[in-house]
């Protein structure tokens, strides 16, 4: 039983109602450690220790696009340490992905400014894009130095530049996230209840979901995975109407 429920959880997820993106801010790698006594820093490397069993879990079961936000434009500021550490772990994960974009013929992407990331990891996340750009069973997306209001207004001034009008299809294409299809469901772990400038185009009509538990354990808990389209099975989505909305999630 999860302390936000207040009866027995019935399941409601069927083929037609699987959200086709899945967006996770993924929070309170730091405080799962200090809990158990760890260093801070073991937090995000248990935060990534079951991320390929989980991503492989839902597009299984229908999910074609799942984004992970794991460095915002503003955790520069925290100390060199953490970052350099992160810089490292991400390095190091990115290589783990090519293996798992061909096994399981995975397209995966990195949305983001790259401009002050190590020239190591900037190249492979432009070699991890490249070599998985045709592959069909899935899209993993990571959001990395990534902030929502920066991507909306550097695609403002590319537009400007174009020098042409344009509308919401043509706007998308300026985005660093415009292939990506719209958000049906955003989840944040760690009992934190704000969106905090994450991909807020692609947010325009996702539902929210805040689950209390941190990170670290939502990645390994498949009972929580389940709970996440059980959830969105049961949101009555009218996207402005008056009628429920029979939505697919697919452009």
């Amino acid at each position: 039983m999860f302390k936000f429920f207040k009866k027995k959880e019935e399941k409601y997820t069927a083929p037609n109602v699987i959200p086709q993106h899945i967006a996770f801010i993924c929070d309170g790698n730091r405080r799962w450690a200090e809990m158990r006594g760890l260093p801070p820093l073991m937090g995000h490397k248990a935060g990534i220790a079951n991320f390929e069993n989980m991503v492989d879990w839902f597009i299984a079961r229908g999910v074609s696009t799942v984004t992970f936000w794991i460095f915002s434009t503003e955790n520069w500021t925290r100390s060199k340490e953490e970052v350099d550490f992160l810089m490292d772990l991400f390095y190091s994960e990115l290589k783990k992905n090519m293996k798992h974009a061909v096994e399981k013929n995975l397209r995966y992407r990195v949305i983001g400014s790259r401009d002050r990331l190590p020239k190591k990891l900037a190249d492979l996340c432009d070699k991890l894009e490249e070599s998985s750009s045709e592959n069909t069973g899935g899209t993993v997306v990571f959001a990395l130095n990534y902030g929502g209001r920066d991507e909306i207004i550097n695609a403002v001034n590319q537009a400007i530049a174009a020098g042409e009008p344009v509308d919401r299809d043509t706007f998308e294409t300026y985005m660093n996230s415009g292939d990506l299809l719209p958000i049906d469901l955003m989840v944040r772990t760690s009992n934190e209840f704000r969106i905090s400038n994450f991909m807020l185009w692609k947010l325009a009509y996702a539902e929210l979901l805040f689950v209390p538990q941190h990170w670290p354990e939502f990645v390994k808990s498949e009972q929580l995975w389940q709970h996440t389209l059980d959830e969105f099975a049961k949101r009555n989505r009218r996207f402005g109407g008056g009628k429920k909305a029979n939505y697919s999630g697919k452009k």
